[in-house]
């Protein structure tokens, strides 16, 4: 997805992830995803650049689709996540 179209996104959760660093926002977002439904989408908030990699290959790893990200002018990224099985 563009960054246009992520930004007019709105997810069903959002899991803010901020000053956690690795493996804390990927641990938060498998927690997270569980409160979503199926074709949902989860917003993940994290300030570990690490996360622009996990997030991604966990994603495809367990079935969800990575939409994109975003990063925010306050030094964190926005990731978003479709919920698939």
């Amino acid at each position: 997805m563009d960054p246009e179209d992520l930004e007019d996104l709105e997810p069903k959760k959002i899991v803010d992830a901020r000053g956690s660093a690795c493996p804390g926002p990927l641990l938060e977002a498998k927690k997270g995803i569980g409160a979503v439904s199926v074709g949902d989408v989860l917003e993940i908030r994290s300030s570990d650049k690490g996360t622009l990699a996990d997030i991604p290959i966990w994603a495809k790893k367990v079935g969800h689709e990575f939409l994109g990200n975003v990063s925010a002018d306050e030094g964190y990224d926005r990731l978003f996540v479709k919920r698939g099985k």
